[in-house]
């Protein structure tokens, strides 16, 4: 058995949407939905652990009833950050193994949370090879400050498979160390936690901005979602 935290808190000001973009449809169906219908053909996952922007539970909760989701749901507040948001989380998983997807990833499908359940990894998250040049530079200064080696790094993906008990340290050590992170493979991997990789997809989209939105949309009606 596995939980799974789904990040919902956001309220999606780059996406320029007149309310959170998680509610914002696609092909008639709002985005946080293909998360929770994905999780829900799950057998494994015997929780969903739920966070919300403010003022929007009612809608959140009426969206879980009028697309008949099965799995049982736990509603939590939104930090003021994303890492304090799947801290908050955590003291709601029941579970020894967790599951976290964010549902800006609306392309998502069971097969891929299967894929980390199935892991002999405790800790696997989806990551993808990067097909450009990147660089460290001083942002104050505008100067290349050196070089990176492609092959040795990866744009990391949700969704991602932790132990319960190791996702604690890792945010432990965040909090201790006054380390900001926007993800948590790498937070646990600073940690000195062993995570693992598979590949992602170049399909496993982040909506963030209009453009987001309006290929997503392309992705997903291509795709022909019928679990939706």
């Amino acid at each position: 058995m596995i939980s799974l935290i789904l990040l919902n808190g956001g309220v999606g000001a780059r996406a320029r949407t007149a309310g959170p973009k998680q509610f914002v449809k696609i092909n008639g169906v709002p985005i946080v939905v293909y998360s929770l219908k994905a999780a829900d053909e799950v057998a494994e996952i015997t929780e969903i652990v739920l966070n919300f922007p403010p003022g929007h539970r009612d809608t959140l909760e009426a969206l879980v009833r009028d697309y008949a989701i099965q799995t049982p749901v736990k509603y939590a507040d939104a930090g003021q950050t994303r890492q304090q948001s799947v801290a908050l989380l955590l003291d709601q998983v029941t579970n020894d193994d967790v599951l976290l997807h964010e549902s800006a990833r609306p392309i998502v499908t069971a097969d891929d949370f299967r894929t980390l359940i199935n892991s002999d990894h405790a800790n696997v998250g989806f990551m993808r090879e990067i097909s450009f040049t990147v660089a460290p530079v001083d942002p104050d200064t505008s100067r290349v400050t050196g070089s990176l080696e492609r092959s040795r790094l990866r744009n990391v993906q949700l969704p991602q498979k932790f132990n319960l008990d190791d996702l604690r340290r890792g945010h432990e050590f965040a909090s201790a160390s006054g380390t900001h992170y926007t993800e948590d493979a790498t937070m646990c991997a600073d940690a000195g936690i062993d995570v693992f990789f598979v590949e992602g997809s170049e399909h496993n989209l982040k909506v963030t901005t209009p453009g987001d939105v309006n290929l997503a949309t392309m992705l997903l009606r291509r795709e022909g979602d019928e679990n939706v």
